[in-house]
C-alpha cells in the first residue's frame, strides 16, 4: 500500500496516481461511460485507504473474447459486468459460481492465476435493499417480476431462494418467461400483466425507462421474440402490441399498467437513472410504497469490494456518493412542479369567445 492510498482521489496529484503498484478493477459494457460505479467503488477504496482505482472500460458487442483475455493479461484484477455482456463473461469463465451457472449470466469477474472466476450479485444486492431499506422479507411473500432478461432472472432466482411463496413472470415474449420460470418452478410461473395486481412486491426489472445512453447498470438488453415450446400457453404473456407508442409515452411497461398498485404494495424499479421513474411515480400516486435501482446497484459493489479485496466495504461513504433518496426526493419534487406548471393555463394564451 503506497501513501497516495491515504489520500482521497481529489487530493492525490494526477501526474503521481494511479503508480505501477496500484491495482486496477472496472466496469464492461455498452454503452458504460454513464456509469455511476466508479465514482462509487473509488470512493470506497480510498475511505478504506487503498491503493485501488475503478474505470470504465467500453466494450463494443463482438469485442469481449479479446476484452477479457486483455484484462487478464494486463493482470486486472476484477471486472463488473453490465449489458450487453453478461451472458458472455458466463461462458468465458473457468470457473463459475452456483448463481451463474444456473442463470446463465454474469456480472462479477475475479481473475486469479490464470483463472476467471464469475458470479452474480445482482440477485443478492436487491434482496440486500430490501431487507436493509426497506425492512422487507421475500419469505411467504407473493411477488412479480416484469421483464426476463439478465436482471429479471436474477431477481427471480433471489426471490425464490429467499423463500417467496409465488413469483409470477410478465415479459413480452414467451420463450425468456419460460427460462426465468424454470430457475424455480415450484414457485414460479408465467403469468399475465393485470395478475401482478395483488403482489405484495412488483419488481420492474426491463430498461424501458432508462436514459442517458442506458443508465440501467444491471438490466439486460431486450431479447429477441422466439416461439414458445410446445404445449406452453403464450397468451399469458404481455402481448407485442403493448410496445407501441402509446405504451412508449406513457408508464406502462410490457402490459403492465402502474395505476394499479396501491397502499400496501412495494414496487421497485431496477432502473435508477432517473431516480422516479414514471413506473414508480404512477405507482407511488396509488399509495404504493417505491424503491428505484440505485440500492441494488450499491449492496452488489459492496459484494464486489469484499470479493476482491477482503475487505468490509464503507457502505455509508458508497450511498453519499450516490445521493441515495436526496436524488429520489429532488426527482419527486421537479416531477411535482412539472405537473403543476402543465396544469395551468398557459400565460396570454387567447381564446376565442364562445
Amino acid at each position: 500500500m503506497s501513501q497516495l492510498a491515504d489520500m482521497t482521489p481529489s487530493a492525490r496529484p494526477m501526474a503521481a496516481w494511479p503508480v505501477s503498484t496500484t491495482t486496477v478493477v472496472g466496469v464492461i459494457g455498452f454503452p458504460v461511460r454513464h456509469s455511476l460505479s466508479p465514482s462509487l467503488q473509488n470512493a470506497a477504496f480510498a475511505a478504506m485507504g487503498l491503493d485501488w482505482t475503478y474505470v470504465a472500460f467500453e466494450v463494443v458487442p463482438g469485442s469481449l473474447d479479446r476484452a477479457i483475455t486483455g484484462a487478464v493479461a494486463l493482470g486486472v484484477r476484477g471486472l463488473s459486468v453490465t449489458m450487453p455482456h453478461k451472458d458472455g463473461v458466463a461462458r468465458l469463465a473457468t470457473r463459475r459460481s452456483r448463481q451463474v451457472r444456473r442463470l446463465g449470466a454474469a456480472n462479477t469477474l475475479s481473475f486469479d492465476a490464470g483463472t476467471i472466476h464469475a458470479e452474480s450479485f445482482d440477485g443478492a444486492g436487491l434482496l440486500d435493499d430490501l431487507r436493509e431499506n426497506l425492512g422487507f422479507d421475500p419469505a411467504g411473500r407473493r411477488c412479480g417480476v416484469i421483464g426476463a432478461g439478465g436482471a429479471g432472472r436474477a431477481a427471480v432466482l433471489g426471490l425464490a431462494e429467499a423463500g417467496a411463496e409465488e413469483i409470477l413472470v410478465v415479459n413480452r415474449t414467451a420463450a425468456p418467461a419460460w427460462r426465468a420460470a424454470a430457475l424455480a418452478p415450484q414457485v414460479v410461473r408465467v403469468g399475465r400483466p393485470d395478475e401482478l395486481r395483488g403482489m405484495d412486491l412488483v419488481v420492474q426489472a426491463t430498461p424501458a425507462a432508462m436514459v442517458n445512453g442506458g443508465r440501467v447498470e444491471e438490466a439486460a438488453p431486450g431479447e429477441l421474440a422466439a416461439p414458445a415450446r410446445a404445449g406452453r400457453r403464450t397468451d399469458l404473456v404481455a402481448p407485442a402490441e403493448s410496445a407501441g407508442p402509446a405504451e412508449a409515452e406513457s408508464a406502462i411497461v410490457a402490459g403492465v399498467d402502474p395505476l394499479w398498485f396501491g397502499a400496501g404494495q412495494l414496487v421497485v424499479d431496477l432502473v435508477y437513472d432517473p431516480p422516479l421513474t414514471p413506473f414508480l411515480a404512477a405507482a407511488e400516486s396509488q399509495g404504493a410504497t417505491v424503491r428505484n435501482g440505485l440500492g441494488m446497484l450499491v449492496y452488489q459493489a459492496a459484494r464486489q469490494i469484499r470479493l476482491w479485496t477482503g475487505a468490509e466495504p464503507p457502505l455509508g461513504v458508497m450511498w453519499s456518493v450516490v445521493g441515495g433518496e436526496a436524488r429520489t426526493a429532488a426527482a419527486r419534487e421537479a416531477a411535482t412542479e412539472l405537473a403543476r406548471l402543465a396544469s395551468e393555463e398557459p400565460i396570454g394564451e387567447m381564446h376565442e369567445p364562445e
